[in-house]
């Protein structure tokens, strides 16, 4: 009997502690008593009646990323291809996430594949290819009204790949490879008219530097001439002055002196003489004067003598 009721003890205790739980972290327990909901448990601890409640689902809280694989679709201008997508997704109600639908995540996928075919159908190529942030808005806000009755909350979308058929791969890339020539070639035009304008600019400005250092050349010696000419102005000018004024202190020193008409009349006779030293072969002298030639010469005859 006492083993009885050890053994009846334990399964007592094992039920008891089977009927404690204690929830995590970024998780929620939905549970059910006799198969209906019953409540949803939070972070903490928590008991429930043994043999009538039981926890139905354990639901993350957490952000969830889920990658598709490429889906088929056709755009408006009939060229097919495949896209892929990821969604990140949180579940903002474990009860509804727990009943409103069999598989949730199958779903989603489902959801997924045709709402990207219902937004590519009503674009072109280029603009599928270009406008990745228009589709990626236009699912969200799609796929989050859809999921709502789920508890479920989209809050991205994103293209992860969009593949194109490969003969469209290969024209994109012809197209790509002669929009880059035609860029080079651009550039490579643009260079060479920027050389050429910058080449003649400069031949411009040295041949306007050359016509200005020749204008400065001719200015200086024009300069120099005309210094040169005023310099030798006034040497001229000052020697006349210097010529003038010895003349005038003679005649000033023989008037001093008392000199007679005679004596001056011979100081003009001796100007004569040295102004012929070498320079003339003819002097005309006055008749006034050609009375003394003869005296003088006699003067410079007795003068010879008595040396």
């Amino acid at each position: 009997m006492e083993l009885i009721a050890v053994v009846i003890l334990i399964i007592v205790v094992i039920v008891l502690l089977s009927c404690i739980n204690v929830v995590p972290q970024a998780k929620a327990y939905v549970v059910e008593r006799l198969g209906g909901y019953q409540a949803t448990w939070g972070v903490g601890i928590h008991f429930k009646l043994p043999l009538v409640d039981r926890v139905a689902k354990r639901v993350v809280l957490k952000e969830q990323v889920v990658d598709f694989a490429p889906q088929p679709v056709i755009t408006k201008d009939n060229v097919t291809m495949r896209i892929d997508t990821v969604i990140f997704f949180q579940i903002t109600d474990p009860k509804l996430y727990a009943y409103g639908v069999e598989n949730p995540i199958v779903a989603i996928e489902n959801l997924t594949a045709t709402t990207l075919r219902n937004v590519i159908g009503e674009l072109e190529l280029d603009e599928t290819l270009t406008s990745r942030e228009t589709i990626n808005t236009k699912m969200r806000a799609s796929l989050d009204s859809a999921t709502d009755p789920w508890g479920i909350k989209v809050n991205r979308v994103e293209l992860k790949n969009i593949i194109p058929p490969s003969a469209i791969q290969d024209a994109m890339e012809k197209q790509m490879k002669a929009e880059r020539e035609k860029r080079e070639s651009i550039l490579r035009s643009q260079g060479e008219k920027e050389s050429a304008i910058l080449v003649a600019q400069g031949k411009k400005e040295a041949a306007i530097l050359d016509a200005e250092a020749d204008k400065a050349a001719a200015i200086l010696k024009a300069e120099a001439t005309k210094e040169a000419t005023i310099r030798e102005a006034e040497g001229q000018a000052q020697a006349i002055l210097a010529v003038q004024k010895a003349k005038a202190d003679g005649i000033r020193m023989l008037n001093e002196a008392g000199a007679t008409e005679k004596v001056i009349q011979l100081k003009g006779l001796e100007a004569f003489e040295k102004a012929s030293d070498g320079r003339a072969t003819k002097i005309i002298i006055p008749s006034e004067i050609q009375s003394l030639a003869g005296l003088v010469t006699s003067i410079k005859e007795v003068a010879k003598e008595d040396e």
